[in-house]
């Protein structure tokens, strides 16, 4: 099969699993998948149907596929991880979620949705006082609240540090 059919064929099944068909669309990309098996952009879309279907700990050896080379988009690379990084945090596997979501944020800071399922992730560590100093981070620089930004200030100031008092 040449690569311009593989992308038509991957094209089709993320299609499907737009449309509300992701049983037939992981079929599919199952098949994909044997015929590219170090194909990085089947991978991810393999690990997202997996995940939409409700199969994380199937989706995760998809994600860890799509990690492992460079072909994949910018775009797609952050969901890939922030995709294993909330996918190993809803299989209780905390550290690893931790791992991959700094990596994610390391490798793309702007991005907000890594940053709080980072949070999420550090909150199931212990690590409480770092989850919030993201999510306060978070919310003063990306809230639309006229309120919110009337206090920005106020709100970077104490989530340096939480505990302080006067």
């Amino acid at each position: 099969m040449s690569a311009q059919k593989k992308d038509e064929l991957l094209a089709e099944a993320v299609q499907l699993r737009e449309q509300g068909h992701p049983e037939q669309a992981r079929e599919r990309l199952l098949a994909l998948t044997a015929s590219f098996p170090d194909a990085v952009d089947v991978a991810y879309q393999t690990a997202w149907v997996h995940d939409v279907l409700g199969l994380e700990a199937e989706a995760v050896p998809y994600y860890e596929r799509s990690l492992q080379g460079d072909g994949l988009t910018d775009e797609d690379r952050r969901g890939a991880l922030l995709g294993l990084g909330s996918t190993y945090r809803v299989l209780g596997r905390f550290g690893q979620a931790v791992e991959t979501l700094r990596r994610g944020v390391s490798e793309f800071p702007d991005d907000g949705a890594l940053r709080t399922f980072l949070s999420m992730a550090l909150f199931n560590t212990g690590e409480h006082h770092e989850a919030m100093q993201l999510l306060l981070r978070l919310v003063a620089t990306t809230s639309d609240s006229p309120r919110v930004q009337r206090y920005r200030p106020a709100i970077e100031h104490y989530a340096a540090d939480l505990t302080r008092t006067m």
